[in-house]
């Protein structure tokens, strides 16, 4: 017999104010049910959970919910009024015999539940209210970017937790990771309408271009059809005296149609420029300590950044991961150990406290404030990599209209705060970028463009962050920071990361290109023995130096390939020039990182072969 659905929502249409943002919705939730709820930014995922919740009242339609159906939402910002600790608050719809669970979830995401409420955080707040949502463990669950505030070993427990369950859940997460190991359907928001694959978010892009290919075979058929007939009724006028009054409405109600289709958001403007080439070393830090009373943040770490390299640094919450990227860029002192910066920096910081947003300004005062933005005597430009632009225009390429552009930060979603830092952020020029938590609340297509920008940018990029296809996408360094000053350097990304410390982790990503087939030695073979010919940072540029060559060859063989288009000179001679200028350039980058390698490993093997 089959069962009834969990949650049924029929004909439901809701506006704020302006443009609908539903309009004649309907959906099923089963039983067993595993969705990921995928779309771009302001495209309505938040606004259609609390429909499902029952929080939010649509202008019409229908919300039916089985009876005896218990459903939970993870609410981002919880009224806590009334409960003294976090876990009271967590604890509050239990039976005491039952609050156990509020301690086994607690556990696994890292809450403390005796912490006050009137001292916590955003973040304790979300992970008490997550932690609520665990310990009820209602039919369905209805889940709003849960893994914002986690880091990976929490991550890593509510993914091991979910996949266990019995429930039905919904899910909205920029984490690929987590989407395509959780779900196995998708519900896609695109221009107020909702879409549903009986497919998990592994199979979501191909299926969403997959859509957009045919929308836009359609409408070129439309717009052909439009052209024949209204070519056909301008040249009517002159060859008969009456025409065919049918077919001239059927040509408005051609063109009616053609208005009426909603154009797709493109995906923002962005972009990255480098600034003046920075020197070819970087960072090096050499038996760096640094320790806050009896907390010890990192200890006797040596860490040498390359112009051009990607350092991801990975670890717990409140581990120390900003702080010593404080550490690295010379912002914080240590209490051991020297850095010595590279020429000619340019650093750039997109802070994961979103630090440079003023939340009571509008947008448009957040950017014509910025000092290294304001154009003198104009109070509606800004300084966009040197070039004066309106401040409207410049926030539309960011996916901002101008109704926005005067509105408070205050009132904005996390998404958009993060694209106004980027914003921020991009329009100066800039050879060290420094990445703080920047994929929290980001779109998929986002995160793709960023990455793309990161992947083309010239210069160096220090990344903090907990998702792990992006490191898997971006990093070719990895720093591990394990606690109690522990921090070890990996070659490579998150999945590399756990294959080298003997970690079970999927790979989270895009396969990493691996080396072709070597003449022996080749730099993809660590020494089998101790090095001790070798120091510290010889030791760690002989183990990363591997993976430098190969992204080095991979960015060759792309520049090569870009270069190979046969039109390419004549129809964008600058961008030829600039990429042969590129090609050049890594050319004899790998050069001198394969003859580094070489020089190395002939010193490693003549300590560990002194009879040869």
């Amino acid at each position: 017999m089959a069962r009834a659905p969990l949650l049924q929502l029929s004909d439901i249409s809701l506006t704020f104010g302006g443009d609908p943002v539903f309009h004649d919705l309907s959906l099923v939730v089963q039983p067993g049910d595993r969705l990921a709820l995928v779309g771009r930014n302001g495209s309505g995922k938040s606004t259609l959970m609390k429909v499902m919740a029952g929080l939010v009242e649509p202008d019409r339609g229908e919300r039916i919910v089985t009876p005896g159906t218990t459903v939970g939402y993870m609410e981002q910002e919880p009224d806590m009024s009334g409960f003294a600790t976090l876990g009271d608050f967590a604890a509050a719809a239990l039976e005491p015999a039952e609050q156990y669970r509020v301690e086994m979830a607690s556990e696994g995401l890292k809450l403390d539940p005796a912490r006050p409420v009137e001292t916590a955080s955003g973040g304790e707040r979300r992970r008490a209210a997550l932690a609520r949502l665990m310990a009820e463990a209602p039919e369905l669950m209805l889940l709003d970017e849960p893994t914002n505030h986690l880091d990976i070993e929490a991550i890593a427990w509510l993914e091991a937790t979910l996949a266990q369950t019995g429930r039905a859940f919904v899910l909205i997460s920029h984490d690929r990771a987590f989407l395509r190991t959780l779900t196995r359907g998708t519900l896609w928001i695109d221009r107020g309408e909702v879409r549903r694959q009986e497919e998990g978010f592994a199979g979501f892009e191909a299926w969403r271009d997959r859509i957009w290919e045919e929308e836009d075979t359609a409408r070129h058929k439309l717009d052909r059809k439009i052209k024949a007939e209204a070519k056909w009724a301008v040249e009517g006028i002159s060859a008969r005296r009456k025409r065919n009054q049918g077919r001239v409405r059927a040509l408005q109600d051609l063109r009616q149609e053609r208005a009426a289709q909603i154009r797709r958001q493109g995906t923002a403007a962005m972009d990255l420029a480098s600034g003046p080439k920075s020197g070819r070393k970087v960072i090096e830090a050499e038996g760096l300590s640094k320790r806050y009373g009896d907390r010890q943040i990192v200890r006797g770490l040596d860490l040498r950044v390359m112009r051009g390299d990607r350092v991801a640094f990975v670890g717990p919450n409140g581990v120390g991961k900003t702080t010593l990227i404080g550490l690295l860029t010379g912002e914080i002192a240590p209490d051991e150990g020297r850095v010595a910066l590279g020429s000619n920096l340019v650093p750039a910081i997109f802070d994961q406290s979103r630090a440079a947003l003023d939340p009571d300004l509008s947008l448009w005062e957040n950017l014509t404030g910025d000092r290294d933005m304001r154009v003198s005597g104009q109070a509606d430009q800004v300084l966009v990599r040197g070039q004066p632009k309106h401040v409207v225009g410049y926030l539309k390429e960011f996916l901002f209209d101008e109704r926005q552009a005067r509105a408070p930060v205050r009132s904005l979603s996390g998404g958009e705060k993060a694209r106004l830092l980027l914003a921020k952020l991009m329009a100066r020029e800039s050879n060290l970028l420094v990445l703080d938590e920047p994929t929290n609340d980001l779109d998929v297509e986002t995160l793709d463009l960023l990455q793309e920008l990161l992947d083309d940018y010239d210069g160096t990029v220090l990344l903090v962050s907990h998702d792990r296809d992006f490191i898997d996408r971006v990093a070719t360094t990895t720093v591990a920071m394990e606690g109690q000053g522990r921090a070890t350097v990996y070659a490579g990304g998150w999945s590399d990361y756990r294959a080298q410390r003997g970690g079970e982790a999927p790979r989270t990503g895009p396969a990493k290109r691996k080396p072709a087939s070597k003449p022996a030695p080749r730099p993809g073979a660590a020494p089998s023995q101790p090095v001790d010919a070798l120091t510290f940072t010889e030791r760690h540029r002989l183990e990363e130096l591997p993976g430098v060559i190969d992204r080095l060859a991979a960015e060759i063989a792309r520049l090569e390939e870009f270069l190979a288009q046969p039109d390419l000179y004549t129809r964008e001679p600058v961008k030829f020039a600039k990429g042969s200028e590129a090609l050049a350039e890594r050319q004899q980058a790998l050069a001198e990182a394969e003859e580094e390698w070489m020089t190395l490993e002939e010193k490693a093997e003549g300590a560990q072969s002194p009879g040869e």
